[in-house]
């Protein structure tokens, strides 16, 4: 598929879905079987557990994770243990889970692993920043079920998606859901004189003025809708540093001096906004920026659910491919939407 030869062009790939057994395992062993290793150094890790032959919710099978001979991969010591091929033990980290530590291991030969990685984002950036002085071309992470946070910009340059019939049954829906979920990703970089401002601050949410003058507005994050508007008359910029919420958006909105607001936050993982909610807001003089992006290198899709329901898959993809103006790929079936 082309979106490998992307794919390579960037240091790091989150691989994520929305829902279980939509395909996300699938989809990195794709990936992973089609990397040219003979001039790539390639490093996978798991948020989670990934590679189990089970699913521990639905009961249902699961595709295991195999390696290819030279691959990196960090793993916690009680799936290093558990491992079907031959490998390297390279480093014991301090990363710790509760499987115990994180391995560092190189494959020797082609094999079958379960891969348990860092437990938390915090901790799947620290074993990445391990992986540096192995001189790795490019990390690979495969997600887990509501950690849409992995695919923060702060994690991973570049991503992809799987979503399928696990998620939504009807065709439409499922277009509607994971499109809405596309066009968050895509949102625009804020500017340039945005992201100087904003990139250090941590916490709470700032104003910035018709006057440039920007304020403080005493705020521990969006969930507190006790904004402190004091000696603002217009808000040109708003900067929420934590999560963006429905009842946050719909609070502000009563408000006049937010008729012309830029909303900024740190990345897409931080918007938890419903559609009607989003596009009430968006309009030509309202907008929803990000200081940081990654690149949706490609969306996958499995048209078959854990019970029975099976989607026609050419006409899922190319709805969906229609709808999000990007390809669309189910890897089994070899179906294409453009």
């Amino acid at each position: 598929m082309p979106f490998i030869e992307e794919l390579i062009k960037y240091k790091s790939c989150s691989i994520v879905g929305l829902e279980k057994n939509t395909g996300k395992t699938e989809c990195f062993n794709y990936v992973l079987q089609r990397l040219p290793l003979e001039n790539k150094r390639v490093a996978v890790s798991s948020i989670g557990i990934d590679g189990e032959t089970t699913d521990q919710v639905t009961k249902t099978a699961k595709p295991e994770i195999f390696l290819r001979e030279g691959v990196y991969f960090g793993t916690s010591e009680k799936h290093y243990l558990m491992k079907r091929l031959s490998a390297e033990l390279l480093e014991i980290t301090n990363e710790n889970t509760s499987l115990g530590n994180i391995i560092i291991g190189k494959a020797l030969t082609p094999g079958k692993i379960l891969l348990s990685g860092p437990s938390s984002t915090n901790g799947l950036r620290r074993w990445m920043d391990e992986m540096k002085k192995y001189d790795i071309d490019l990390t690979i992470i495969d997600g887990a079920l509501s950690r849409m946070s992995l695919a923060s910009p702060t994690v991973s340059e570049s991503m992809i998606l799987a979503t399928g019939a696990a998620y939504s049954a009807n065709i439409n829906t499922l277009v509607q859901k994971t499109a809405f979920v596309v066009q968050m990703i895509n949102l625009d970089l804020t500017s340039e004189d945005n992201r100087e401002v904003f990139n250090d601050i941590k916490n709470g949410v700032w104003a910035i003025d018709e006057d440039d003058v920007i304020h403080d507005l005493k705020v521990a994050s969006s969930l507190s809708i006790n904004i402190n508007t004091d000696g603002l008359k217009k808000c040109k910029t708003l900067f929420v540093s934590g999560a963006l919420t429905d009842n946050f958006i719909n609070h502000i909105r009563q408000n006049k001096i937010f008729n012309e607001t830029e909303i900024v936050v740190r990345d897409f993982t931080k918007i938890f906004l419903t559609p009607m909610t989003y596009n009430s807001f968006v309009n030509g003089k309202r907008k929803i920026t990000v200081l940081q992006k990654s690149k949706l290198i490609a969306v996958c899709v499995n048209p078959t659910s854990p019970n029975g329901i099976v989607l026609d898959s050419e006409k899922l993809c190319k709805t969906l491919s229609e709808a999000i103006k990007l390809p669309v790929y189910d890897l089994r079936t070899k179906a294409v939407g453009f």
